[in-house]
């Protein structure tokens, strides 16, 4: 009795070995997304090198509130890309397969040290400054200001940094905790 118990639990064992091993496995699923994002962000350089390629020979003769508006969507891309970029790398790391800094010559400082909390912060932190720019945007055009428009992008602002601080009030509070826990 108690070796058919004990073959039937092996059995079970078994089992779970198998779906943990396809579960672990299924995280190479991930990197398709990654490699698409990687797409997204040659396209955002397309977009870039295009307005650039454009606008900086009419660069002398715009005026000074249109050179800004221009800076600020040249500025508006890069965050862009920044923020993919760290999705890409934070989350490949975090959730596909570690990468070794040995293999890269210039490697990110932040790389390898960048968990899920504080990728969440970083991704919060430039929808904020994306935000910011084009709330920055609406208020460099007053010719064009709608009172409408003004009040749901300074809302979605304040939204996105209220989110930003309680997200990170909600990390600090358990990294106090997991500190307190250690100690006892």
């Amino acid at each position: 009795m108690a070796e058919a118990q004990q073959s039937g639990q092996g059995g079970l064992y078994r089992i779970e070995q198998a779906l943990e091993a396809v579960l672990f496995a299924s995280r190479w699923l991930m990197a398709p997304f990654y490699l698409g994002l990687v797409v997204a962000l040659a396209a955002l350089l397309l977009i870039f090198a295009r307005e650039l390629i454009e606008r900086l020979p009419e660069l002398i003769n715009m005026h000074e509130t249109d050179v800004i508006l221009w800076v600020l969507l040249l500025v508006d891309l890069s965050l862009v890309a920044n923020l993919m970029f760290t999705v890409i790398l934070a989350g490949y790391e975090n959730f596909v397969s570690r990468m070794t800094a040995e293999n890269h010559r210039d490697w990110p400082s932040w790389m390898g040290t960048i968990d899920f909390s504080g990728m969440k912060l970083k991704l919060i932190s430039s929808i904020a400054a994306i935000s910011a720019i084009h709330l920055l945007e609406t208020f460099m055009r007053p010719e064009k200001l709608d009172i409408a428009v003004l009040g749901w992008q300074i809302g979605i602002l304040v939204t996105i940094v209220a989110v930003g601080l309680l997200l990170a009030a909600m990390d600090y509070v358990s990294a106090r905790a997991k500190a307190l826990e250690a100690r006892h």
